[in-house]
């Protein structure tokens, strides 16, 4: 029988590039005295034999494939099940990513202990059980099917999930768990690929969800060879702002549903509580109005909420004027901040603007554009807007206001929370219902804005 070659890998520890040969410098993130060498095929037995007993699959018409409707489980989160697409598949493999101390641990010990008829199997490898129990006497145990195993070893944790047959498996964290079979350190690139791969078999072959925890590198993305994101069915990420108690949970990848979803939570002493109307926690009610400050209609996914923009324009004390913006896109920032001053004549050039999200939140929807131009210009002219009104609109180059994805939910949306005005673009006038008690002006170009303000 033929020997087959070790054969050996290089690995960016930060980034998880892989290349030929050792290097100094990563190509990939540039960063220096990162690349390890890795071994990547170990097996004695020739490559015809394994091929061999590898059972054929034969080809199927696609008329000839009968589909079948994904069943779902409810974890009883309304929030995580919002974002998976309506509840847990059986036999998923789902990655959970966050920030250090962002309450990734604390979301997945509330999934193990809600009342949901669950078992489930909670496998720690960076925390000890007493240490678990005083999480879990915090948040409170509501699941008595909930089983704690602290282990980093993933052979004894297969064993363990093939004696137990839980519902749900929990592992916490992906960095700290190695196997035998690898000849290198619990965190790095090969361990943390040859244990994703086992677990995702053991998730396919008995039909057990298996929830893992994964850190983050530097600049924000899961740590790890980029393969474990492909690896995985789904990819949730955990982001917030440690200064904030709110959360948001989004997801990067789903097999069975869509991306566009968001969960809200609140962090407090007992643990993240559901936000169901992210609306009210996103909106401040002042004494009297301010200038600086807008509302806008956001949407992600199919979930419309209004968001208060705080916006300060003062004059530049140095040559080159500031931009900041927390939350936002600079580059965006930067984009609406021209058409300002060339459609409206407004001298920007010689202003700091600095832009603010309530809540922490990082928004990306371009329908958001309108109300971060309204709070700029309030700020600019020292002059609060109207009471009761709000923005929904794309700004173009050229100064029109493009209709926003899904104009009717946002005037919905601000009409069910007391809004008495609404500003969109007048190319989404076609279709568009109007609620009671709320009027919705059109408008077409950036100029006619300050009209519908003030």
């Amino acid at each position: 029988m033929a020997m087959a070659k070790v054969k050996r890998a290089y690995f960016c520890t930060s980034c998880g590039n892989e290349t030929a040969k050792w290097m100094g410098r990563c190509p990939a993130c540039g960063e220096w005295n990162t690349i390890t060498e890795h071994i990547v095929q170990k097996e004695s037995s020739s490559i015809a034999s394994r091929v061999a007993s590898v059972p054929k699959a034969e080809p199927r018409k696609v008329q000839d494939i009968t589909s079948e409707v994904t069943r779902r489980i409810a974890t009883g989160n309304s929030e995580l099940d919002r974002v998976l697409g309506g509840g847990i598949v059986p036999g998923s493999l789902i990655l959970l990513g966050g920030e250090p101390g962002i309450g990734k641990s604390t979301l997945s010990l509330q999934l193990a202990l809600t009342d949901n008829g669950l078992h489930t199997l909670y496998v720690s490898g960076e925390e000890s059980a007493e240490q678990i129990k005083m999480r879990a006497s915090r948040i409170g145990i509501r699941n008595e099917e909930c089983t704690v195993f602290t282990e980093t070893l993933l052979e004894n944790i297969v064993a363990q999930i093939e004696e137990q047959r839980p519902d749900i498996v929990i592992i916490d964290s992906i960095q700290t768990i190695s196997t035998d079979l690898v000849e290198s350190s619990p965190g790095s690139v090969t361990q943390v690929r040859e244990c994703a791969a086992t677990l995702l078999k053991v998730a396919k072959s008995s039909g057990i969800a298996i929830f893992i925890i994964g850190h983050i590198t530097k600049d924000g993305s899961i740590a790890g060879p980029k393969i474990l994101e492909h690896i995985v069915d789904v990819v949730l990420q955990f982001e917030g702002d440690g200064n904030h108690t709110y959360r948001i949970l989004r997801g990067i990848k789903n097999r069975f549903g869509a991306t566009f979803e968001i969960g809200v939570f609140e962090m407090r002493d007992s643990g993240l509580r559901e936000v169901a109307n992210p609306s009210e926690i996103l909106l401040t009610h002042y004494d009297e109005p301010l200038a600086g400050c807008s509302v806008g209609a956001a949407v992600d996914g199919l979930r419309p909420y209004l968001i208060e923009v705080q916006a300060l324009v003062s004059g530049a004390a140095y040559g080159t004027p500031q931009r900041s913006a927390t939350g936002f896109d600079q580059r965006r920032l930067n984009m609406l901040l021209a058409v300002l001053e060339k459609r409206v004549g407004m001298k920007m050039f010689q202003k700091d603007v600095f832009l603010n999200f309530a809540g922490g939140f990082k928004i990306a929807d371009t329908g958001m554009d309108m109300a971060i131009i309204a709070a700029i210009i309030s700020s600019y002219y020292d002059r609060p807007l109207m009471e009761g009104v709000c923005c929904a609109g794309e700004i173009g180059l050229s100064g029109e206001v493009r209709p926003a994805p899904r104009t009717e939910q946002r005037i919905m949306e601000a009409a069910r929370l007391g809004f008495r005005r609404i500003v969109v673009s007048s190319f989404a006038q076609k279709g568009i219902k109007t609620p009671k008690g709320i009027e919705v002006v059109y408008i077409a170009s950036i100029e006619q804005l300050p009209k519908a303000l003030f």
